[in-house]
């Protein structure tokens, strides 16, 4: 019979299979990814307990800040990006 580790005294009791609360860390937000809300570029990822994601571009997910953090594990808020982003090109390109 083969040994397994429920056998062992020592050994904690977990099965193949059970799901840890460990959050796999997230790529940054890229140009392709779209706000659920109204498919502008997304800046915010709200992971849930679940493990389920929602993207939102800053608009919306300012607007529902207070909301999303009381059901978030976590938020990812890359909207600083907007205050270095230009609003036009410079004249010398």
């Amino acid at each position: 019979m083969l040994k397994t580790d429920q056998d062992t005294d020592d050994a904690p009791s977990r099965r193949e299979g059970d799901v840890t609360s460990a959050l796999a860390s997230h790529p940054p937000l890229t140009a392709a990814d779209r706000c659920d809300r109204c498919g502008a570029q997304a800046y915010i990822r709200v992971t849930m307990p679940s493990g389920s994601e929602l993207l939102f571009c800053a608009h919306h997910g300012h607007a529902n800040e207070d909301r999303l953090r009381a059901l978030a594990a976590k938020i990812q808020d890359d909207s600083s990006q907007l205050a270095g982003t230009p609003a036009a090109a410079p004249e010398t390109e």
